[in-house]
């Protein structure tokens, strides 16, 4: 940006927000502006209630005199809601602007009851949600939105899910702000809609390894989808169908009938749905992917087996994913993340990919845990609302 005489009051705010530059004098170096000009565009930025003056940082003369003023981002302005819909459960939460937790709810609620219902249910556990965490409704500024289903990000809508019945089109972003007004009286707030491994991807790689310039991540539950960061953005390719791998054709899925009514895809033989059916088959009661998971905490010897299994089938398509992308690193979420899915992935993994592209990669497992959908839900909020050319938009709507 250095040298750019024209550079605007939002990319001020997003040097300061990023940490790239935080005091007026590295300000005018990173963007070529005099003085006086930072001045009156930072002056916008406080007005609006969205910087604030930190502690002084080290004199940065040899003469010494005051030390410079360092700039913040103020997280205290405003608050984002965030949830993350899976196909029987779901998570909600209260977040700052940086990501913290204020308050957070999760419980059944199935998305095969249709989005109406389902959107309707969140805006109460938003509003509750508001109540517990001690903050007005008016204090939001957007909704994050994760689902299992691939999605159009300009229009927020599903693209035929294979496993969100009655969703394919569904205007989400509408009925969930109408939801929280009908909940709270406020006015309709932006709402960002975007796929469930897309965000958990973005979370992750966001607050655990943001210098990693290509990260993949692989949820494992009722279906199998993978989320792509290269270079710090979500890649979702030109529709939105990117890391859609749960429905890559297997040899060993021949006769598997998958929920998008084709043979042999992967999530038909590997997914946790696919390892519940195999244990009840084996006599072992298990409903879904979640039954799995406790079974698995639990120590049960088939459902490990099983899992080890369904793991050695997602390696054997994560070797073509690894060699196409090299990423850095490879993280495993979901229902079936543990030792026994995971050694599974790593035996065929690294048998089928070439020593190259794994000889920097880190197999790993989530940090974020069931709050991985949250983080990155809440993280698109702040950088749909806080990118350099809406904010100017903002400022003008507020009158400064």
């Amino acid at each position: 940006m250095s040298g750019r005489s024209q550079a605007s009051a939002g990319e001020l705010l997003e040097l300061v927000r990023t940490g790239r530059a935080t005091t007026r004098g590295a300000l005018q170096q990173a963007t070529g502006l005099s003085r006086a000009t930072v001045g009156q565009r930072l002056d916008r930025l406080f007005r609006a209630g969205w910087l604030r003056e930190g502690a002084g940082g080290p004199v940065d003369s040899p003469l010494g005199g005051r030390p410079s003023i360092t700039l913040e981002f103020d997280d205290a302005h405003a608050i984002l809601l965030a949830a993350d819909l899976d196909t029987r459960h779901a998570r909600a939460a209260v977040l700052t602007l940086t990501g913290e937790m204020l308050a957070e709810h999760s419980g059944p609620l199935a998305v095969e009851e249709g989005p109406d219902t389902v959107l309707g249910e969140l805006g109460r556990w938003f509003a509750e949600l508001l109540e517990k965490a001690g903050h007005r409704a008016e204090e939001v500024c957007g909704i994050g939105l994760a689902v299992p289903g691939p999605v159009d990000i300009g229009t927020g809508r599903v693209v035929q899910p294979p496993i969100m019945p009655g969703w394919d089109g569904y205007d989400i972003r509408g009925r969930l702000a109408r939801a929280l007004t009908e909940r709270t009286g406020c006015p309709p707030v932006p709402v960002l809609v975007d796929n469930d491994a897309n965000l958990m991807a973005y979370g992750e790689q966001r607050t655990g390894y943001p210098d990693c310039s290509a990260f993949v991540l692989v949820k494992v539950s009722t279906g199998i989808g993978a989320g792509v960061v290269v270079g710090g953005s979500v890649y979702r390719g030109v529709d939105g169908g990117a890391g859609d791998i749960g429905h890559i054709r297997v040899p060993e899925g021949a006769e598997a009938l998958c929920r998008c009514g084709s043979y042999g895809c992967l999530a038909a033989v590997a997914s946790g749905g696919a390892v519940a059916r195999r244990l009840v088959e084996a006599g072992v009661p298990a409903a879904s992917g979640s039954d799995v998971r406790d079974l698995l905490a639990a120590g049960h010897p088939a459902a490990a087996a099983l899992a080890r299994e369904a793991g050695r089938r997602v390696g054997d398509v994560l070797a073509t994913v690894v060699t196409l992308l090299n990423p850095g690193v490879l993280m495993i979420a979901g229902d079936l993340a543990g030792t026994a899915f995971l050694t599974g992935i790593r035996e065929l993994l690294y048998q089928r990919a070439l020593p190259r592209s794994t000889a920097h990669l880190d197999v790993v497992t989530s940090r974020l845990g069931e709050r991985a959908g949250l983080v990155g839900a809440g993280a698109l909020v702040v950088e749909h609302l806080y990118a350099p050319e809406r904010v100017e938009e903002r400022l003008l709507a507020l009158g400064v």
